[in-house]
């Protein structure tokens, strides 16, 4: 792939994994939207309407949309989908370290194997 496929590709990547980690941060302040009852906590959703991390996790949603169609115009799409699961790898990573969230060695593991996996599957026929 060329520079700019990576890049648009990447950035898209990054863009949102970023936007699930300001949508968590939201969350976080407004708490839990949907109770153990499964109704609508509306106050909840009033408090995380008003939380700036949601519109920047919105905001890095829409942009990431335009790198990601850039990026899916130079390449199949068989060959970019893969690369979302590099976002599970950046939050596992991001959420440990800025939410406390626990990277047991089953995650490890896992993290391991989608490595693997997008390794094999970008790489380009000989």
């Amino acid at each position: 792939m060329a520079p700019i496929t990576w890049v648009l590709l990447l950035g898209g990547v990054a863009l949102n994994a970023a936007a699930q980690l300001f949508l968590k941060s939201a969350t976080r302040a407004s708490g839990a939207l949907v109770r153990d009852s499964g109704a609508i906590s509306w106050i909840s959703a009033a408090h995380l309407l008003k939380e700036p991390p949601l519109w920047a996790g919105l905001c890095c949603y829409g942009i990431s949309v335009f790198l990601w169609v850039g990026g899916l115009s130079r390449v199949p799409v068989s060959v970019a989908y893969p690369l979302l699961s590099i976002g599970y790898i950046i939050n596992a990573f991001a959420a440990a370290a800025l939410f406390g969230e626990a990277l047991s060695i089953a995650k490890l593991t896992g993290i391991a194997l989608i490595v693997a996996g997008v390794l094999v599957l970008t790489r380009v026929p000989q």
